[in-house]
């Protein structure tokens, strides 16, 4: 009978700063598809392997970094003197206490596009092997500053060796390290505290650890990786710029597979969190960031985005919308050029029309604000409507109120309502209004200058102006 294996730990390495991104911010809090490198990595690894542990090593910056894997660490190790590799991983399996017995997976931060079975294929492949340690590799036609994988004449492991530190003929081969690991962390780790800083840079590497353990006849295997891409790190804007393109595309492709309609998907991005229903259509220059929730047959048109909201059933948001933390109810047409700013909450078929702004809104069913408003710190019950102008003037300078509408409330152009203040159902506010008492239910608020007509004033008016008959002279010019 077959005996279960114990879950790994986790040893996430995101100590260094990345000096080749040109950044003021370490380079694994770029963020890569809306979200930080690290964190990418971090939820990978956590999806693959569900470890009993995952233990981050922080040093540059390490506050923001402990904050950006908030919820996926178990534990953090600071490695406040940047001493390598190798010290990384010993600083981080001695603060894991109990997993000196068991399998411990390394990885670097920067891998955000490695995928959950890519780690799981290595596990079962390095328990299998019965290696102490087991490097993942891949193949680069252009190797230049990754560490060389070394095989001897039979074509098994021999050594890794850094870029720096290699020979003009070990710097001619082309497969690379890909700073992946799984090892036994009870063989590891002796290794690990014998190491010494014989190299250019005076850093303990995990690739010194590896070489000794051949050198004491334990066995190191290596797994070559077809897909470079997906294991190697990022080091550079541009490769940032193609992991956020790939991570755009996999979801893309699992979009459409789904039933959802991209009509152009390398131009429309979404978030690998976010879900989209079936038989919705997302237009080319759609933006979806976060966990956001898109429902079904929904309507998605160019130039919108979308942040850490939902979208109910057969909901269309028209072009040019900026959607942020808001619920949308079903069957509701919001744009375009709406602002949708956190906090609002919309029933279902609510209109949100064109120059529209909402701010901690809740909007009733079958409510309707369809051209040039500002609704912010408001509720409106169902069915009512709000016309165009209208603002809600929820701030005094110092605190913010909240604006209260009843059901089947109408609101003229042109109105202020100044919080707070509370409006009955079924109450109407006539155009250009500046409501600020409350309203009783079923009354008519209006608050405007009285109109005075003066009759004739136009043409006494241009009589005025007219310039006087040249044929006057100078004298009857005089006198008028």
């Amino acid at each position: 009978m077959a005996v279960a294996r114990a879950r790994p730990d986790v040893l996430l390495l995101a100590a260094g700063q990345g000096t080749r991104m040109r950044s003021k911010r370490i380079k694994l809090m770029h963020a890569v598809a809306g979200a930080p490198m690290v964190r990418r990595v971090a939820d990978c690894a956590a999806a693959a392997l569900r470890p009993k542990r995952l233990v981050a090593v922080v040093g540059f910056q390490a506050d923001d970094v402990r904050a950006a894997l908030e919820g996926a660490c178990t534990e953090f190790v600071l490695q406040a003197d940047q001493r390598g590799t190798g010290h990384a991983v010993l600083l981080g399996l001695a603060r894991a206490r109990g997993s000196a017995r068991g399998t411990v997976v390394i990885l670097n931060g920067d891998l955000p596009t490695l995928r959950p079975e890519t780690l799981r294929a290595l596990l079962r492949r390095h328990r299998r092997s019965g290696a102490a340690l087991t490097v993942l590799s891949t193949m680069l036609d252009a190797p230049d500053g990754y560490g060389r994988i070394v095989r001897d004449g039979r074509g098994g492991f021999a050594r890794i060796v850094e870029h720096r530190d290699a020979t003009r003929e070990e710097r001619g081969i082309h497969e690379v390290n890909c700073g992946i690991y799984c090892a036994e962390a009870s063989r590891l780790l002796p290794v690990l505290r014998r190491l010494r800083p014989n190299n250019a840079q005076g850093e303990l590497y995990i690739t010194d650890a590896v070489r000794r353990l051949v050198a004491a006849g334990e066995k190191v295997a290596a797994v070559r990786h077809d897909d470079a891409e997906e294991v190697l790190g990022v080091n550079t804007r541009a490769e940032l710029a193609r992991a956020s393109r790939e991570l755009w595309r996999r979801k893309a492709e699992a979009l459409m597979a789904s039933g959802v309609t991209l009509l152009d998907p390398e131009r429309t991005w979404v978030d690998p969190a976010a879900s989209v229903g079936r038989d919705t259509v997302l237009w080319p220059g759609v933006v979806i960031e976060g966990a956001s929730t898109l429902g079904e047959d929904c309507v998605v048109r160019p130039g919108c985005r979308v942040v850490d909201s939902r979208i109910g059933d057969g909901s269309e948001i028209k072009d040019h919308c900026v959607v942020q933390s808001s619920d949308i109810g079903s069957r509701c047409e919001i744009g375009p050029f709406a602002h949708l700013r956190p906090g609002n909450a919309l029933g279902s078929r609510v209109k949100v029309g064109n120059f529209v702004e909402l701010k901690k809104a809740l909007l009733g069913d079958g409510v309707k604000a369809s051209h040039l408003s500002y609704l912010g710190d408001a509720e409106i019950g169902a069915g009512s409507n709000v016309g165009a102008g209208t603002i809600t003037c929820n701030y005094d300078g110092r605190a913010k109120y909240r604006t209260t509408l009843g059901r089947g409330v109408f609101v003229g152009s042109d109105s202020q309502l100044v919080a707070p203040v509370t409006v009955g159902d079924g109450a109407y506010i006539g155009a250009g209004t500046t409501v600020t008492a409350d309203v009783p239910a079923g009354a008519l608020a209006v608050g405007r200058a009285r109109q005075r007509n003066i009759e004739g004033w136009v043409e006494r008016r241009a009589q005025r102006a007219a310039p006087a008959p040249a044929s006057a002279g100078r004298g009857a010019r005089r006198r008028a």
